[in-house]
């Protein structure tokens, strides 16, 4: 994941200079696998309501996931603010195909029913950052599951019927088509649209952050846990991405880095921009499954949250 910048230091950039050369993306260590842990499941409860349209709105029977239909269109894909990074240029149009998100990032109850009929591995740890019994335990079966790869994240979406989102739809499900910095708009995060900032210091319940909402609906893009999506990472992609339905590149161009969004709760508003792209290590497919970097790796700041076409 990407290095936090300091926010003394971006407050005193956006006041002394018209303009700035980006700087080049980072990424900063994440949690590393370690043995799989077994503990008893927990099933899930609800999904927070929105107000909003049957046609717009539906609910996932395999997982009771909300989701949320996007409309076809356009997004403004990359960085065009003072804080953007060499990885978001060049900002281009991209028109995509409909699709569907969900509202929220899947929960630990969620991701315990997949546990439980077979398909998806337990997180790779139990812990949140600052809570030991945090998987598992009923206090926090609406928060968001932590602690799982790339592949653990692609397990579950196939299991429930959807799909890990693409990186354009992902942005154009928090961006809408306009130029906005952050799902809500441009203000800059606060306790009322974002956990972030480190503020709480751990993750927060779905869906608590109603004035962090984009503009369909989606809730969370910016803050609580950064989010796996189904690209592979490469920090010159936008240069020769296609205008229409872009998929990312064929192989990362780190290794095999995947692409998160949206930031976590450990960040600042620099990594909640709606185009920052961070990267982590996803699978390699070269390894055995008894190698952990078969699967990549895992974090207490990642999670994710599904999309699908129908």
């Amino acid at each position: 994941m990407k290095k936090i910048i300091p926010f003394l230091f971006i407050f005193v950039l956006a006041a002394c200079q018209s303009a700035a050369t980006p700087p080049p993306p980072t990424a900063a260590p994440t949690a590393t696998v370690e043995p799989l842990v077994t503990q008893t499941q927990i099933p899930f409860t609800s999904t927070p309501e929105i107000t909003s349209t049957p046609e717009t709105v539906k609910i996932s029977p395999k997982d009771g996931m909300t989701q949320l239909f996007i409309p076809a269109g356009l997004v403004k894909m990359g960085g065009m603010d003072i804080l953007m990074e060499n990885d978001e240029l060049p900002a281009h149009d991209v028109t995509l195909d409909s699709f569907w998100v969900d509202q929220v990032e899947v929960t630990n109850g969620m991701y315990g029913l997949c546990v439980q009929t077979g398909p998806c591995r337990p997180p790779v740890k139990v812990n949140s950052d600052n809570q030991g019994d945090y998987f598992g335990n009923p206090e926090f079966q609406d928060y968001p599951v932590i602690q799982v790869t790339w592949y653990d994240a692609d397990a579950y979406c196939q299991w429930a019927g959807r799909r890990l989102p693409t990186e354009a739809e992902w942005e154009r499900a928090a961006r809408s088509d306009d130029m906005r910095n952050y799902p809500w708009g441009n203000e800059p995060p606060n306790e009322l649209n974002a956990n972030a900032n480190n503020i709480i210091g751990d993750v927060t319940r779905v869906g608590t952050y109603s004035g962090g909402a984009s503009p369909f609906g989606a809730l969370d893009m910016a803050g609580n846990v950064w989010e796996w999506v189904a690209d592979y990472y490469q920090p010159d992609y936008y240069s020769e991405s296609p205008t229409i339905n872009p998929t990312g590149p064929e192989h990362g161009g780190l290794g095999h880095m995947r692409v998160i969004r949206g930031g976590s709760f450990q960040d600042n508003l620099f990594n909640l921009r709606t185009s920052n792209r961070g990267y982590e290590v996803g699978p390699d497919p070269t390894k055995l499954p008894n190698d952990n970097e078969y699967y990549g790796r895992s974090s207490v700041k990642i999670g994710f949250r599904c999309a699908s076409d129908n």
